[in-house]
């Protein structure tokens, strides 16, 4: 089962690439504020470097938090919607073994229902400025 984790929960995402319980690459890199424009680039390069198409991913592995809200908000919004388009599996866990324990989760799981993150606490959120 090809497999790609993500993570966004902190300024430097990371991402990667599995065969089964084999790491094919792993990668991350600086977003901070530009995750939102970088992370479908990250993939689609991350995939190209290793012979792959987004066609390809039959799971989905994603670091639940805690963390930035935003990070964590983008992240399940471009992994929730993976899921849902190639119709596969999608878990989260979020320990410091978490993707080998996405990848015993996936060996069972078959569901691409959305996935929520957890923040750690309440979300606050500022009035915008005029």
């Amino acid at each position: 089962m090809l497999t790609l984790t993500i993570r966004t929960d902190k300024p430097e995402a990371e991402l990667g690439l599995y065969q089964d319980a084999k790491k094919l690459d792993y990668y991350s890199w600086p977003a901070h504020r530009e995750l939102s424009d970088t992370i479908h680039n990250q993939m689609r390069t991350l995939l190209n470097k290793n012979k792959y198409n987004f066609e390809d991913i039959q799971g989905l592995i994603i670091y639940k938090g805690p963390g930035s809200f935003t990070g964590l908000r983008i992240g399940f919004s471009v992994a929730n919607t993976l899921a849902y388009s190639l119709d596969c599996p999608i878990v989260t866990t979020n320990d410091s073994d978490w993707i080998e324990q996405g990848l015993e989760l996936l060996k069972n799981s078959k569901s691409t229902k959305p996935v929520f993150p957890f923040y750690g606490s309440e979300v606050h959120i500022t009035k915008p400025r005029k």
